[in-house]
């Protein structure tokens, strides 16, 4: 058995600036140095050992469905509803209903949304 954890997600985007203020602005994410080389590839921290990296691609064309995402746990779910509300950003359950949280069979309540590239990002409570 292999010992291993999550160092970092990356994802390409078209416009790197834009998601960058994407996620500061929505997940509340600070930039750090991007220390592995010179490239515009810029990364935000998610956790004190884990971050997202976004590698812009402007030429890339995103296609995904909900069923590829990934989820950030949160024991403040009811606050960052409301700040997605004040900040106009669309949230469904799994089945799509607009504005609306799900609570799975686990008891886990969770919603989904997508960043400016179309990339499915689940909020949940599952802490």
């Amino acid at each position: 058995m292999f010992n291993l954890s999550l160092n970092h997600i990356a994802i390409s985007v078209k416009d790197v600036d834009k998601s960058v203020m994407f996620y500061k602005k929505v997940l509340q994410l600070s930039e750090v140095k991007n220390t592995a080389s010179t490239s515009k590839t810029r990364w935000l921290v998610l956790t004190d050992t884990k971050q997202i990296h976004l590698i812009p691609r402007p030429e890339l064309e995103v296609i995904t469905n909900k069923a590829v995402h990934f989820a950030l746990a949160t024991t403040d779910f009811d606050t960052i509803l409301k700040h997605l509300q004040a900040l106009g950003i669309p949230f469904s359950d799994w089945k799509n209903t607009p504005k609306k949280d799900y609570i799975r069979d686990d008891g886990v309540q969770q919603i989904y949304f997508q960043d400016p590239d179309g990339y499915w990002i689940e909020i949940n409570n599952a802490i």
